[in-house]
């Protein structure tokens, strides 16, 4: 009987939280060319439940999602799961489709404004092109996330692909996408941006 109820007082408090991640991306989060628990998001789940017990991830992510089919699917996505911490990995497939920049920042801007507006702390995971779509439109596209980070206040990861894009070894053969070997990588890049999002969160519950 003691054990029991030392075992129901440890877990009263994961007990009364249910705080969610939600992860609204595109190929890069959904797993694209691998198994799904195989994937980053995956692997932050396995994580949070061995390092930051109370939470669980949503993975929203679909191949080839832009900016705009994400601003269609997250009013529905916010409402559902009610998220604590909104990432936005977005952009990417814009930009492959030579989207002006302006555009993409108006809709990342909106995506984050919604999900705040929801009480979420959100994060972005900025992007980079090929060097084949020019320097002007690079830079241009490059500088939109730090810049929609700047205007909203959301949290920014400047280069989600900074430890593989440039390692042939972690990238599939079409040269776009991670491969499952990269997947820890990204969480890694990820991971330090996202502690103290998370402390801020548990914090805001036991006010």
């Amino acid at each position: 009987m003691r054990s029991l109820l030392l075992l129901i007082l440890w877990a009263l408090p994961l007990l009364g939280r249910a705080d969610t991640v939600l992860v609204l991306g595109d190929s890069l989060s959904a797993a694209y060319g691998m198994a799904a628990n195989q994937g980053w998001v995956q692997l932050l789940q396995q994580r949070l439940v061995s390092e930051t017990p109370g939470y669980q991830v949503v993975n929203a992510s679909i191949s080839g999602d832009t900016t705009q089919g994400g601003l269609n699917r997250l009013p529905t996505l916010l409402q559902q799961h009610q998220p604590s911490v909104v990432i936005i990995e977005l952009g990417g497939n814009d930009g492959l489709r030579g989207t002006p920049p302006v555009r993409i920042a108006q809709n990342l801007k909106q995506l984050v404004n919604l999900s705040k507006s929801r009480g979420a702390e959100v994060m972005l995971l900025g992007i980079r092109l090929p060097s084949n779509y020019g320097p002007a439109y690079n830079e241009r596209f490059s500088s939109l996330y730090q810049q929609v980070s700047d205007e909203t206040g959301a949290a920014l990861v400047p280069f989600f692909m900074a430890q593989v894009a440039l390692k042939p070894e972690l990238m599939q053969a079409d040269g776009l996408h991670p491969n499952a070997a990269a997947q820890p990588f990204l969480l890694d890049t990820v991971w330090p941006r996202l502690q103290p999002i998370l402390k801020n969160v548990e914090e805001n519950v036991a006010r």
